[in-house]
């Protein structure tokens, strides 16, 4: 074979090399015609970010948690928000999982803040985690993925996460430590209560409001709301002082042990409202079976130092 001579191929290779050829042309202009709609349309990938996660409110039973996402959506058109899938975990153990579909649009070449709320439950993680126990903080991590539908790129999932601590409210023991009077009478009594308030939290309390009730002797004596500011350390005690009047003649027998300075039995039950590094309470408390002294207010009791 010269110089000059071409190599021959067979019929169907030649048909395999052109439609190879035709079909590698046609992908590569499908391609770039794709890329120029995207560049021309603005079609792009949404950006999301958690914002904040606010604690919304918190008791003893649970925590309300609002998750705020701030989510921006670069195209000419809305797209949809079709699920949020969320996780909320601490050191590695799932605490409440769950997912809230169909969240709306993201309006066009524009940002959405989210509001996202999740609730634990107390009683939930602690039957579950012996070791979470009342009064303690506990860390946490919320996973939130955001998946949307972006028309020409498709459904994406838009992954996020913070971090933060969370409390687990140990309910406040309460005690009379005594009733102290200024002035007796059978008829009316002013008197001072000594409440001795007890914080096993892990968290100071800052005390706004307290509301109670109490029963001497299986007696009302009637309650109030006393709008008093006090500060409760974590994991120590403190005495509120709260005005009270009554009448002695109401006790009977009751009272008459309590002047000779018997005691007597009392019981006790009302709500304070604190403030707290995580957030305003409102905590219960109650006190049955306890024993209490009417003394003097100028008296000096050795087990109040």
């Amino acid at each position: 074979m010269t110089t000059l001579d071409k190599p021959k191929h067979k019929e169907g290779e030649e048909n395999e090399d052109h439609k190879s050829g035709f079909l590698g042309k046609v992908k590569d202009f499908i391609h770039d015609v794709g890329e120029k709609i995207e560049e021309t349309v603005g079609f792009g990938k949404p950006t999301a970010n958690v914002k904040s996660i606010q604690i919304a409110s918190i008791d003893l039973k649970r925590a309300e948690l609002l998750v705020v996402v701030l989510i921006s959506n670069p195209n000419p058109i809305p797209i949809p928000l079709v699920d949020i899938n969320y996780l909320i975990e601490s050191d590695g153990r799932k605490l409440v999982s769950g997912l809230i579909p169909d969240k709306g649009t993201i309006r066009s070449h524009g940002s959405e803040t989210i509001q996202i709320p999740l609730t634990i439950i107390y009683d939930d993680i602690k039957s579950t985690y012996n070791d979470i126990n009342p009064g303690s903080i506990i860390p946490y991590k919320v996973r939130v993925e955001l998946i949307v539908d972006v028309p020409v790129i498709g459904r994406i999932t838009l992954p996020m996460e913070k971090t933060g601590e969370i409390p687990v409210p140990y309910k406040p023991e309460v005690e009379l430590a005594k009733i102290g009077f200024g002035k007796f009478s059978f008829e009316e009594t002013s008197a001072i209560l000594h409440i001795k308030l007890d914080n096993k939290n892990d968290f100071d309390l800052g005390l706004n409001v307290l509301e109670y009730e109490v029963w001497l002797g299986g007696t009302n004596i009637g309650g109030a709301r006393l709008d008093k500011s006090a500060k409760i350390e974590k994991k120590a005690q403190g005495i509120v002082e709260v005005p009270i009047s009554f009448r002695p003649k109401d006790f009977g027998s009751a009272m008459w042990e309590m002047i000779r300075g018997r005691g007597t039995g009392y019981s006790m039950k009302g709500n304070i409202d604190v403030d707290t590094i995580f957030g305003p309470m409102k905590l219960p408390f109650e006190k049955e079976g306890g024993r209490t002294r009417l003394k003097k207010e100028n008296d000096k009791d050795d087990d109040e130092d």
